[in-house]
C-alpha cells in the first residue's frame, strides 16, 4: 500500500498509467477512490496520481482536530514521495486551496495548478467578495442541490447515492477545510511562482458563479480559462467526459515549460 509521510502522518495515494503526470486533489466530501471515472479515461496517456488528505480515506485518520492548513504538506508529501516534476496539479472545490498552495510550495515539481469550482483561496478583496456572494445564495440550497444538478439526481439516484456514500468514508469534514483559505496567496504570490494556474468550472456551477471564475481569470494575467456547458459543482462526478477532455486539453495546454523564475 503506498504511503507518504507528512510530517509523521502516514498520506495514502494511488499511481496509475503512465506519460505527464496528473494529480487530483479531492473536496471535502471526497478521497481518491471519488477519481474512478478520471483514472479509467486518463491513465492510458497520463501518470494519474490521487490521495486522500489526512482525516480522508485512507489516510492517517487518528488525530484529535484537523488543521486545514496542513493538507498542502500532504500534497507535498506525495510529490516528493514519488519524486515527481512538471506535476499538474487537479483540485476539486475546497481541494483546489491545498493543490495552489502545494504547488507554489513546490514550484520545482509543480509546473501548473488547475483550479476546480475554486479560487484557490487567491487573497484578493474583489474575489473574496464576488464569492462570498455567491455562498450566500449558495447556502441557501440543499447540499446535494449545490453539488449535482436535479435532472441528474432523478435519472441517475444510484450514482446520486453513490456520490452521497463517499463523504461516509472520512473523519474529516468541511469545517475542518475551511482555515484553508486564511492567509491565501496573492496575485503576485502566483506569478513570481512561475507556476501557470487555470481555472475549470461549470456553467451551472451553484456554489461558485462564471462570473465570479471569469473576474479572477481577468485579474490574473496569464492564467487560462474552461468553462464547461452545462456542468454542476461536481463536474467530475456527473458530467465525466466534458471534465475528463478538458481536463486533458489544459494537460496539452499548460505542459510547455514555465518562465524561469
Amino acid at each position: 500500500m503506498p504511503i507518504a509521510e507528512s510530517n509523521g502522518i502516514s498520506i495514502y495515494y494511488e499511481r496509475h498509467g503512465s506519460g505527464p503526470a496528473i494529480l487530483f486533489v479531492h473536496g471535502s466530501g471526497g478521497h481518491h477512490a471519488a477519481w474512478w471515472q478520471q483514472v479509467a479515461a486518463l491513465r492510458e496517456e497520463f501518470t494519474v496520481v490521487t490521495l486522500d488528505l489526512r482525516g480522508f480515506g485512507k489516510s492517517d485518520s487518528s488525530m484529535s482536530e484537523f488543521d486545514g492548513q496542513d493538507f498542502p504538506g500532504d500534497v507535498v508529501a506525495v510529490l516528493d514521495t514519488e519524486d515527481l516534476t512538471d506535476v499538474m496539479l487537479v483540485g476539486q472545490s475546497i481541494g483546489s486551496v491545498a493543490a495552489l498552495r502545494a504547488g507554489l510550495l513546490r514550484p520545482q515539481r509543480v509546473s501548473s495548478v488547475v483550479l476546480g469550482h475554486s479560487l484557490g483561496g487567491i487573497s484578493h478583496p474583489e474575489v473574496k467578495e464576488l464569492a462570498a456572494a455567491d455562498r450566500a445564495e449558495a447556502v441557501k440550497l440543499p447540499v446535494i442541490d449545490r453539488l449535482l444538478t436535479k435532472p441528474f439526481q432523478q435519472e441517475r439516484a444510484d450514482l446520486t447515492f453513490l456520490f452521497q456514500q463517499m463523504g461516509t468514508f472520512n473523519v474529516a469534514k468541511m469545517a475542518d477545510l475551511r482555515n484553508l483559505d486564511t492567509n491565501g496567496p496573492s496575485l503576485e504570490d502566483i506569478q513570481k511562482s512561475g507556476v501557470k494556474v487555470a481555472f475549470l468550472a461549470g456553467e451551472k456551477d451553484a456554489v461558485l458563479s462564471v462570473k465570479t471564475v471569469t473576474r479572477a481569470h481577468e485579474l490574473l494575467p496569464g492564467s487560462h480559462l474552461e468553462i464547461v456547458p452545462g456542468a454542476p459543482h461536481s463536474m467530475y462526478w456527473e458530467t465525466p467526459e466534458p471534465y475528463n477532455a478538458a481536463v486533458a486539453r489544459l494537460r496539452h495546454t499548460l505542459s510547455t515549460p514555465k518562465e524561469a523564475v
